[in-house]
């Protein structure tokens, strides 16, 4: 044992060890004493006391002085957001509605040369469908592939099909007529502003009319033309 230790040893009855080191508090408390090896560093506590406290002042002062945003700049923020929402959204909705229509408008198509290949195909003269407008012309077209399987269920796009024929007699050839309709009509969540039909002579109909399907297949046919 070093000699510094031996004289703290004798002369101090109360020590705190810490490894290779003592620390020993010795009146008056404002000092603090320690031995390490066979040196001994004494320390003024108070001083240690007003150093921390500086540096809290210092690590307060600092932090008053971060600079962020006002109330009034965020709020600056929320309304420039606002104003560009309220412009894009409507103009996003409406190019949507645009593309729907311009979809079903090539489905229409689709399926009509689909009509025209089925019934020097498979139909025998006849056209695929029921004599009532349904969905069954479409599952019929789609099950030898003549339209993909998505248009076969009777909706895409944001617009529902359905299908008509009339078979041939005597002295009328086989007939068939499509007709489509926005899945929804209203609001801002509408998917078309418009309905379509084409029927056998191929010419593409439309009117703004959405409170339901073509009636038949005459009022196909007396649809005014959608003009290109």
């Amino acid at each position: 044992m070093s000699a510094a230790r031996k004289w703290l040893l004798s002369r101090y009855s109360s020590f705190t060890p810490a490894r290779n080191s003592f620390e020993i508090n010795i009146k008056p408390r404002s000092e603090l004493l320690q031995v390490t090896g066979t040196h001994i560093v004494i320390r003024y506590v108070a001083w240690e006391r007003y150093i921390r406290f500086s540096n809290l002042g210092d690590c307060e002062f600092k932090m008053k002085n971060q600079k962020g945003f006002s109330l009034i700049e965020l709020l600056i923020v929320v309304v420039i957001i606002g104003i560009i929402a309220a412009i894009a959204i409507p103009n996003l909705l409406a190019a949507r509605r645009s593309a729907n229509e311009g979809s079903a408008i090539s489905a229409m198509r689709t399926l009509h040369g689909a009509q025209m290949t089925y019934a020097s195909t498979y139909g025998n003269g006849n056209y695929a469908g029921a004599t009532a407008f349904s969905n069954t012309a479409l599952s019929e077209l789609a099950t030898p592939g003549l339209v993909d399987s998505v248009l076969g269920t009777g909706i895409k796009s944001g617009y529902t099909f359905v299908g008509i024929r009339a078979a041939s007699s005597s002295t009328v050839p086989a007939q068939f007529g499509f007709s489509t309709l926005p899945t929804t009509t209203t609001g801002v969540t509408a998917t078309g502003a418009r309905r379509f039909g084409i029927a056998t002579d191929g010419v593409m109909k439309a009117d703004t009319t959405l409170t339901g399907q073509y009636a038949d297949l005459a009022a196909v046919t007396a649809a005014t033309a959608l003009a290109n």
